[in-house]
């Protein structure tokens, strides 16, 4: 969905007032590990503990082969217009087969890894905790990865403030971070249907897809990948052009030429977390 974060101005002061508790709980830390991924909550915590708490915040992400080279290169970006202190490590959930066979609780086992991890650079070089970007609209998503984050007492600010990504997006913005607008990112494992096992060569064709896509010019979309046929879901304001004859043919043109053999729109088009839909209908839930 394409961003939207036009406020009154009682509800600016409201994410005024969040964001200088969030600060003033930063500063209380003796230090910070950031876990950042490249996502507007990740980036706007890691400014946030830049400018609380300087070079005692330190900002690092995660390389591995679920995370695409496209966000690497948002990364990079923040970090170049932020001068946050930052550093790249290796992660290696794909070693973990609880990972690979892609289950409901599979982003589990990721964080896991992560805070792992991190909790082995913290103490290697004696900072005090380590956050990551949880905001409060989280809360009534499916998310595993937060009972890995309880477990190792990852720390939540933005969630801590109350704050929910329209107001970290007004106020990233307010502050000069480039990826304020950026569209809702997860890494490329989402894209696999529960069951389908991860694999580097599977994440590989999403992620060529994905920048087939990108390259088209559209802004939001998901490649989900279903055997060798792209799911292409879309925001509802880009599917009028993606429906025009000719733009159609560049998208199936371009995905095939990825390694994909078929192409579907999904007509319901871009929803966060659409794969979750089949763990709602084995619940029995809508």
């Amino acid at each position: 969905m394409l961003v939207n974060i036009r406020m009154d101005e009682a509800s600016e002061a409201v994410a005024d007032g969040k964001e200088r508790a969030l600060l003033a709980r930063l500063a209380k830390l003796p230090s910070v590990v950031v876990a950042l991924s490249g996502g507007i909550d990740s980036a706007y915590l890691a400014w946030a503990a830049d400018r609380a708490l300087g070079e005692k915040a330190l900002s690092v992400t995660a390389l591995s082969e679920s995370y695409s080279a496209y966000d690497r290169e948002q990364v990079k970006a923040l970090v170049k217009a932020t001068r946050v202190r930052h550093e790249y490590i290796a992660t290696h959930e794909l070693e973990n087969p609880a990972y690979r066979a892609n289950a409901a609780d599979r982003c589990y086992y990721c964080k896991d890894e992560l805070f792992s991890a991190l909790d082995r650079l913290a103490k290697e070089r004696g900072i005090a905790a380590v956050t990551y970007g949880v905001n409060a609209d989280d809360a009534s998503d499916f998310r595993p990865g937060q009972r890995a984050a309880a477990e190792h007492q990852v720390l939540t600010p933005l969630l801590e403030a109350g704050m929910h990504k329209a107001e970290i997006r007004l106020l990233a913005k307010r502050a000069g971070i480039p990826c304020w607008d950026r569209p809702a990112s997860a890494c490329l494992s989402s894209r696999l249907p529960y069951g389908t096992e991860v694999t580097p060569e599977r994440l590989s064709l999403v992620e060529r897809g994905e920048a087939a896509l990108r390259a088209l010019g559209f802004r939001q979309f998901r490649v989900r990948l279903h055997d060798k046929l792209a799911r292409v879901e879309l925001d509802q304001k880009e599917m009028p052009r993606a429906q025009e004859a000719a733009m159609a043919a560049e998208i199936v043109r371009s995905l095939k030429e990825a390694g994909f053999t078929y192409v579907a729109l999904d007509l319901e088009g871009y929803r966060q977390g659409s794969l979750n839909e089949t763990l709602r209908k084995a619940a029995g839930t809508s």
